[in-house]
């Protein structure tokens, strides 16, 4: 295969990765900085040379079909290598420079997160850091994250896995204000009788159930209330408010139940959880600017 194919296949490759990640033609031109008519013929010349269909459009939605997604599921981890192998070559500058992308969620990113990036973020200023709060669980390899947060057991057996925090305890709490008006259930059934704030979890389409645990006894309650939030400190924020009852990180809210703003309920189910962990993919060439985050984060 000549020179200039390969190029055309990279370049018409890269081009429908991006309309497949972002979602849409208009935002994947406005990146690749190309007009939606140009971006257009381009993926139809790809479908043309590979012989099937990649998308299906219509005036008003799209669609990987299910070869597109094959392919992009063999393209994303050899785009996501050469980044990695690029980003590493620049190293020879002795400087660590480049984005490095970091999915997360809110609570991990404001306590064990932030607090260690930003010395390190002042000490190099040509280091960039993405840092997206995300409950879905992502797929660090396909959406082309360098390093993945979450809890210890969440993590793929693939993946280099590193502890940045102790074990997480998840705790049940209310506010004076609305447990004077609701006594604190005393069983973990009792909860279905209260107002109870949620979390939505966007990969399952669902709200998280408030699993507990009481000795070897284990129950899940799928509670109900009148609010749904998709961030912690939303959460907080209403229970502190009195809106109900809220399940979160204990270490989130300890200091206001030592304050008296709130109290605990149910303290005895309390379950406990191995502690957040970085992942990343273990056989990417990691970065100068990788190497110091993941050192940064790590206990």
């Amino acid at each position: 295969m000549g020179a200039l194919m390969i190029q055309e296949n990279l370049s018409d490759l890269f081009a429908f990765m991006t309309v497949a990640q972002v979602g849409n033609f208009t935002k994947a031109a406005a990146q690749l900085r190309v007009s939606q008519s140009a971006l257009s013929r381009t993926i139809k010349a790809l479908e043309e040379r590979m012989g099937f269909a990649l998308l299906t459009r219509t005036t008003r939605s799209m669609r990987i079909t299910d070869a597109g997604q094959k392919v992009l599921e063999a393209i994303v981890p050899r785009f996501t290598e050469l980044d990695h192998d690029l980003a590493a070559l620049s190293d020879l500058s002795s400087k660590p420079n480049g984005t490095i992308r970091i999915t997360t969620i809110d609570y991990a990113a404001e306590t064990y997160i932030w607090p260690k990036l930003m010395p390190l973020l002042k000490k190099y200023p040509e280091l960039r850091i993405e840092l997206i709060n995300d409950y879905s669980l992502a797929n660090i390899v396909q959406e082309r994250y360098d390093i993945g947060i979450r809890l210890g057991d969440q993590i793929e057996k693939d993946m280099v896995a590193k502890r940045i925090g102790p074990d997480m305890t998840m705790a049940i709490v209310g506010s004076p204000n609305y447990l004077k008006k609701c006594p604190a259930p005393e069983t973990p059934q009792e909860l279905l009788k209260h107002n109870c704030i949620n979390l939505r979890l966007p990969t399952h389409d669902s709200l998280m159930s408030w699993d507990l645990k009481k000795g070897g006894q284990q129950v899940s309650v799928q509670v109900e209330g009148q609010l749904i939030f998709n961030t912690s400190y939303q959460m907080l924020n209403a229970v502190i408010d009195g809106f109900g009852l809220a399940y979160l990180p204990k270490e989130m809210v300890e200091k206001h139940v030592q304050t008296g703003t709130l109290t605990w309920v149910l303290e005895e189910w309390h379950p406990t959880y191995v502690g957040f962990h970085l992942y990343y993919r273990s056989r990417k060439q990691k970065s100068l600017a990788t190497t110091l985050v993941i050192d940064a984060l790590t206990l």
